[in-house]
């Protein structure tokens, strides 16, 4: 137990002392905070100037395409997918400007020169567009209609929602005017009807659902997975550094090679507890402080970050940390490189990283078959069992059958590790086959 120690100690110490630690704790969160918000603000700011031809056969529609009136009209048609949207507060007026024109006759020569411009390199930037709705002739009178948009891009998915949406909605009105529906009523009947998501517990407790629930599951899930993986990585390396300075050899000979790997990987996972702690803590200090903003916004911090949540995170992420930490080790004991441990760990890395492949299924319906499938299957249970319990209210018998069934298989994945790693450690030359693996589990 002392050697364990002494080998704990030194990988925690040798670990938490490096500059690198030290700077990557500290500015995490805001590289994080800085990844989250900055492709948003460059999105706004690339839609912020977008100018749309909207050329009108039915000479109608003037009215909705108003500058003043489209954000409204978006936001109302669009909903709350709308008012996600980058600059969807003050800025949505400008993300669509729309540049109105009636039209008769051939709607392809109506059309022409503006797609001149839509395409032209030499004109000024005044004139210069990034879209064309076109709305034929029969628009109001023909259902089957379709309306028609030109951009220079064939993802302009935003600028077309919205424009589209506009136009759609003014078409509506105007089809139940002409109908003899009171223009004055229009409002009132097409207004649309929001929802509030709200989540019912087992206790009959209502909380607030929704996209903030969404997020919120990312976020953990991340803070659960990253440290995983950088950390056993760390070990990999660690392990094949020693194996090829034949550092290895020397420590075997004082001591048992579970007692080296043992102290590797606890002390490594002491390292990855320390970081999360001081991420948790900076997080605990923003929240704090917003909780004020947030409650006169009409939104409940304590909701999304319950107390409760602290226990499952660090019993969730020591389950996750060992299985991946094993499967690291071995792939470090029995190569001779870098290269060929992450050769050698790659496939079973990628099944191990299916649970955060299916991350947006699993948020949105944490009981399904899906869900609940592989939360009990020990490899995937750290990241999936966690998820159901952050955002959902999985039935206790369940968690303690996955939380169980995944201990049995670190015991089995150590046990495994270990054998491995006492032979692997004092092996050279080329890396082994399956069969040999299995040689090695029965000799060592």
């Amino acid at each position: 137990m002392r050697k364990l120690f002494a080998v704990f100690k030194r990988e925690y110490l040798q670990t938490v002392r490096k500059k690198s630690f030290i700077l990557l704790t500290l500015l995490m969160p805001f590289l994080m905070a800085a990844v989250v918000t900055i492709p948003g603000l460059l999105i706004a700011k690339s839609f912020g100037e977008k100018r749309v031809a909207v050329l009108d056969g039915t000479g109608r529609l003037q009215e909705a395409f108003a500058p003043g009136k489209i954000a409204a009209a978006a936001v109302e048609g669009a909903g709350s997918q709308a008012r996600k949207m980058p600059g969807a507060g003050s800025g949505l007026p400008t993300l669509v400007r729309p540049e109105y024109t009636a039209f008769t006759g051939d709607p392809r020569a109506a059309a022409a020169p503006y797609l001149s411009r839509l395409t032209g390199r030499n004109l000024r930037e005044d004139r210069k567009l990034d879209g064309v709705l076109l709305i034929p002739v029969d628009a109001a009178t023909n259902a089957a209609a379709r309306l028609t948009y030109y951009s220079r891009s064939a993802t302009d998915l935003i600028g077309q929602q919205m424009i589209s949406e506009v136009a759609s909605r003014a078409l509506i009105r105007l089809r139940l005017t002409e109908r003899g529906v009171d223009p004055a009523l229009l409002e009132d009947v097409l207004r649309k009807t929001n929802v509030d998501a709200v989540q019912v517990s087992s206790t009959g407790e209502q909380k607030k659902g929704g996209e903030a629930n969404f997020i919120v599951g990312f976020v953990f899930a991340a803070l659960l997975f990253l440290p995983m993986i950088i950390y056993g990585v760390e070990i990999m390396r660690g392990i094949v550094a020693e194996k090829t300075e034949r550092i290895a050899e020397i420590l075997i000979s004082s001591m048992s090679a579970l007692q080296l790997l043992g102290g590797k990987v606890l002390g490594l996972a002491a390292v990855g507890l320390t970081q999360i702690s001081v991420w948790m803590a900076m997080g605990g200090l923003v929240a704090g402080a917003a909780s004020g903003l947030a409650l006169a916004a009409g939104m409940n911090l304590g909701q999304f970050l319950r107390p409760a949540i602290v226990p499952w995170f660090l019993i969730f992420y020591l389950l996750g940390y060992m299985i991946y930490v094993c499967v690291y080790a071995v792939g470090g004991a029995m190569a001779n490189s870098e290269k060929e441990a992450q050769q050698a760990t790659t496939p079973a890395m990628l099944v191990i990283m299916l649970p955060w492949f299916l991350l947006a299924p699993i948020i949105m319906s944490p009981d399904s078959k899906l869900a609940t499938t592989l939360s009990l299957i020990p490899l995937f249970t750290p990241i999936t069992m966690f998820v159901r319990v952050l955002v959902s209210e999985p039935p206790m018998w369940q968690v303690g059958v996955s939380i169980a069934l995944t201990i049995l298989t670190i015991y089995f994945l150590f046990w495994a590790a270990a054998k491995i790693f006492r032979v692997g450690i004092l092996s050279y030359g080329k890396r082994p086959t399956i069969p040999e693996l299995w040689r090695w589990l029965k000799v060592a």
